[in-house]
């Protein structure tokens, strides 16, 4: 298997809602037989129906019961684009679970979760290279074991 991500997606309660959400924080997409489809550089976020995207996948869905177990992550160039990326999710209906501070590894980061409970870190790591086009290149990491 090669060490790509090409989607990632996202099951939502009320596609309309969550379409509204997204398009409120600049995201723009193309929804294809109720699926909300977003280019991010070299992936796509894809919204797709809760029930649907469970059964897709083999499994029972269930209600939520807190953190699922995954973040998604957005790097930005600059501590105040942490605060307004964090400030316009919450104006568009999200909920900021972890408010904009220096964290304990020593960047400055926030959290927020969509309408449908999906974390977001917001980060400015000025360890993490974000090119022109806004794809992050991983710095090299010393004395670290190879997963």
């Amino acid at each position: 298997m090669e060490q790509r991500i090409s989607l990632v997606t996202l099951g939502v309660v009320d596609l309309a809602r969550a379409k509204r959400f997204y398009a409120a924080l600049g995201w723009r997409g193309t929804e294809v037989e109720e699926t909300a489809f977003h280019q991010a550089g070299g992936l796509a976020l894809v919204l797709w129906d809760r029930g649907k995207l469970a059964a897709d996948c083999g499994l029972q869905d269930a209600p939520p019961a807190g953190f699922g177990g995954i973040a998604l992550a957005h790097n930005v160039r600059s501590d105040a684009e942490v605060d307004a990326v964090l400030t316009a999710a919450a104006a568009a209906g999200g909920t900021v679970t972890r408010p904009a501070a220096v964290n304990a590894i020593g960047f400055y980061s926030g959290v927020f979760t969509d309408p449908d409970g999906h974390a977001w870190e917001i980060a400015n790591n000025p360890g993490f290279t974000l090119t022109e086009d806004g794809s992050l290149i991983l710095p090299h990491f010393d004395g670290g074991a190879v997963a």
